[in-house]
């Protein structure tokens, strides 16, 4: 029987740039929401799963990060990945998980909240073999997401980011074998979307779970304002 990971990599060294007019200095991730940090809903969801170790990837001015959550927060061990130079975002995950001590982990994109289950994220994972699982969402009326393409549930292709008036999108939660990338004999700096999953899609088998639970990112200041509004009665800080 497959034991359900207890460990997560938040991506959370990001730093702001199209939210400059409304958020300065900080990592994204540290953005405000209701007066605690975007990266308080993020612990908080991953608690209410279960995950008791959490990998932060960071980078962009870290200990503003550390200084605020040190090495635990309520019931979450934490760790930190500091990114020295530019690694990508594959790089930085190939970093955080050196620090992983389970066989399989959760990966989560520090900008984006995405309500998803991950019980079932990680019983879908083990029961379709899967090297990586990830998780989608139909969106209707956007230009920045790309789009995956699917043979029932097994990713065949991403696309580049274009305006469509409906698209299956990467909602940024993923469960990936921890040695994964050795595997593959990826470099220490590469990009997580285009230089793995794309360019080896035919050698990965990547399969997707389609979830209509909440979605948002806080990339761009109007879904940074309304996040403000969302959030809040969805967890309980």
């Amino acid at each position: 029987m497959n034991k359900k990971p207890k460990e997560a990599i938040i991506l959370a060294g990001g730093k702001e740039t199209r939210l400059q007019s409304v958020v300065s200095d900080i990592p994204k991730s540290m953005a405000l929401i209701n007066d605690v940090p975007f990266l308080n809903y993020m612990l908080n969801y991953l608690e209410k799963y279960g995950i008791e170790h959490v990998i932060l990837s960071v980078g962009y001015k870290w200990k503003a990060i550390y200084e605020y959550f040190g090495d635990q927060y309520n019931s979450i061990r934490l760790s930190y990945a500091i990114e020295e130079d530019p690694l990508g975002t594959g790089g930085r995950i190939k970093l955080a998980l050196k620090k992983a001590e389970g066989e399989d982990i959760y990966i989560l994109n520090g900008d984006t909240f995405f309500d998803v289950n991950l019980s079932d994220l990680s019983e879908f994972y083990f029961a379709h073999q899967s090297d990586m699982a990830i998780t989608i969402k139909r969106k209707g009326n956007f230009f920045r997401y790309g789009t995956v393409e699917l043979d029932v549930c097994k990713v065949t292709g991403f696309r580049e980011k274009q305006p469509l008036k409906s698209g299956l999108i990467n909602g940024g939660v993923y469960i990936m074998k921890k040695g994964l990338f050795e595997s593959f004999n990826m470099p220490e700096k590469f990009s997580f979307e285009a230089d793995f999953m794309e360019k080896k899609i035919s050698e990965l088998r990547i399969c997707a779970m389609r979830c209509n639970e909440y979605f948002i990112d806080i990339e761009i200041p109007a879904d940074y304002e309304k996040a403000k509004k969302e959030l809040a009665a969805r967890i309980i800080l």
